[in-house]
């Protein structure tokens, strides 16, 4: 079975607007990049695609939190939305960052990994929760204040939140991985 086309595919530059030419010109002074991925699929709305990437800017690069634990809660949001685009982004990435290749087997697979430390414990616990459950357990949500402050709660719930955001987006626009991508995907979850 084929994947399903591409809703929303980048729209050639040839054809964008002026307020869609201001976007990505400003998109890529902010990121340093051209528009791709999300973005792309964003560009439709230009104040929407510049908003998110202000936030992402933070998301992704500025959180309170290590980087192995912030690529670990985008790795559960991708996992959780089954989206295909972030988890070929941020696999690598994961990695790159020292999260261990047996944990980020086992989020690929939806369970729960073994021999974590208690940093990855906290994190795992809390975004499984929040997107599972859409809540924290009161015994989750102490251990959480405790280690990273409130100021790390609510980064956790930031980085879910943007990054469900994304999953959203692209899911709906079925939003393809490169072909040429050597990331394993993600089993399609119903």
């Amino acid at each position: 079975m084929s994947p399903a086309a591409d809703r929303m595919p980048p729209i050639p530059k040839a054809l964008w607007t002026a307020a869609q030419q201001k976007a990505a010109t400003e998109f890529v002074t902010l990121r340093g990049q051209e528009v791709f991925g999300p973005f792309a699929v964003m560009l439709r709305s230009p104040e929407v695609m510049l908003r998110a990437a202000a936030m992402g800017d933070y998301m992704r690069y500025r959180t309170s939190l290590p980087p192995a634990l912030n690529e670990l809660i985008i790795l559960i949001t991708a996992r959780h939305w089954s989206q295909q685009f972030e988890w070929y982004v941020h696999q690598p990435m994961a990695l790159k960052a020292g999260l261990a290749p047996q944990i980020v087997a086992a989020v690929s697979k939806g369970r729960r990994p073994d021999a974590v430390s208690d940093d990855e414990t906290i994190v795992y616990d809390f975004a499984t929760e929040l997107l599972r459950l859409h809540s924290v357990s009161d015994t989750t949500y102490a251990k959480a204040v405790e280690r990273f402050g409130e100021h790390g709660v609510i980064d956790m719930i930031g980085v879910a939140g943007y990054y469900s955001f994304l999953s959203m987006m692209m899911n709906t626009a079925r939003t393809a991985v490169p072909a040429d991508s050597e990331v394993p995907p993600l089993e399609v979850r119903s």
